[in-house]
């Protein structure tokens, strides 16, 4: 079977349409190939669509300031994405005169962009000869040749961009590499693949071996740690206190209700927001009542976060003691800051009891 041509035949009447294949260009296979990341094509379609109408080149997203930046990807997460878009954007037009690279290994040199990443924007956008290796084309390569090294060790990834190489065919690397993410999407599942609707199945090793469950090989995952966490909402003639994440880092530059993870030291969780609020802003606060219970996993750690409503004592004035920026702001103007999906859904229902005036 030859296992290029037989895939292209299939992606060029099975392919899916996504708004990012109309009008091919170099800045929207970038986008969308960023958002694409540990996140499902139908979560990314409205807000790539979003993105456009905001930033819609690059010079747009370059002049823009990081806050403009951050709201507009609000809810999207991981949102070190975000800001390295930011970033590569005023790089390409410093460095690049305002136009994407073309080869790999400039690609490679932006914020953000990676092996699979630069090898995506280089075939589909630039019709370079390159692989790009992403999970939904591991999987289907791992299966295809049963691979049997495990696909995320140094060697498994290896061999895995070695066979993605051998078999591209030449002038054809764009439908080429989205016919493997598109087959590893539709048909070459994770779980219970459509090996009886697949063009290639033929030709597949590990059917031919009854080893789809077993390919590609997964190293056993670590246990995910939890967190009980704390948050305070503090009031004051009106306002609401927010703090600015760290840029760098998990959320950074979001803005949240202060507050901080339960320690071993800490007797409850009231103590535990009384020590974060200190050590964070240097105020001593009174704790009214609970505000809500909030679970969240994120990529390496699950949550449980317990919100409370609370005031300052008297004669207490909050500064940020670990460098945040700290801001009193109007329930009403919330949405006009981003936040994290925890903070965002306090923030809501803050929003929502303030209509009716039933917060404090």
């Amino acid at each position: 079977m030859n296992f290029a041509k037989v895939l292209l035949e299939w992606y060029r009447k099975n392919a899916r349409v996504l708004p990012w294949r109309f009008d091919v260009s170099a800045y929207k296979t970038w986008i969308s190939e960023i958002m694409l990341q540990q996140t499902q094509v139908e979560t990314v379609i409205p807000y790539f669509n979003r993105w456009l109408d905001q930033f819609p080149d690059i010079k747009t997203l370059a002049a823009a300031d990081e806050q403009t930046v951050l709201s507009v990807w609000e809810g999207l997460g991981y949102y070190s994405r975000a800001r390295n878009l930011h970033r590569a954007a005023q790089q390409i037009m410093s460095k690049f005169n305002g136009q994407l690279p073309r080869t790999v290994e400039d690609l490679k040199s932006l914020p953000g962009i990676g092996a699979y990443t630069a090898g995506a924007i280089a075939s589909i956008a630039f019709g370079e000869d390159v692989p790009a290796v992403d999970a939904n084309v591991r999987r289907v390569l791992a299966r295809y040749f049963n691979v049997s090294l495990p696909a995320r060790s140094t060697r498994g990834e290896g061999q895995l961009w070695q066979l993605a190489q051998a078999h591209l065919p030449p002038g054809q690397a764009g439908d080429y590499n989205q016919a493997l993410m598109d087959l590893g999407a539709l048909i070459c599942t994770p779980k219970n693949p459509l090996c009886s609707q697949c063009p290639i199945s033929d030709g597949c090793k590990a059917r031919l071996y009854g080893l789809q469950d077993q390919r590609p090989v997964i190293l056993p995952k670590k246990s995910i740690p939890y967190l009980m966490v704390t948050a305070a909402v503090i009031q004051r003639d009106g306002l609401v206190l927010l703090a600015q994440r760290p840029p760098d880092g998990l959320l950074g530059g979001l803005w949240e209700f202060p507050g901080g993870t339960l320690e071993k030291n800490d007797i409850d969780l009231v103590s535990c927001l009384r020590r974060e609020i200190n050590e964070e802003l240097g105020v001593e606060i009174n704790i009214m009542k609970p505000y809500g219970r909030y679970r969240h996993a994120y990529s390496h750690f699950k949550i449980t976060l317990y919100a409370f409503l609370c005031t300052l004592l008297p004669d207490n004035d909050p500064k940020p003691m670990e460098g945040q920026t700290l801001a009193w702001v109007a329930v009403g103007a919330l949405t006009d800051y981003p936040m994290g999906k925890v903070d965002r859904l306090i923030a809501n229902r803050l929003i929502g009891e303030n209509k009716n005036e039933t917060v404090f």
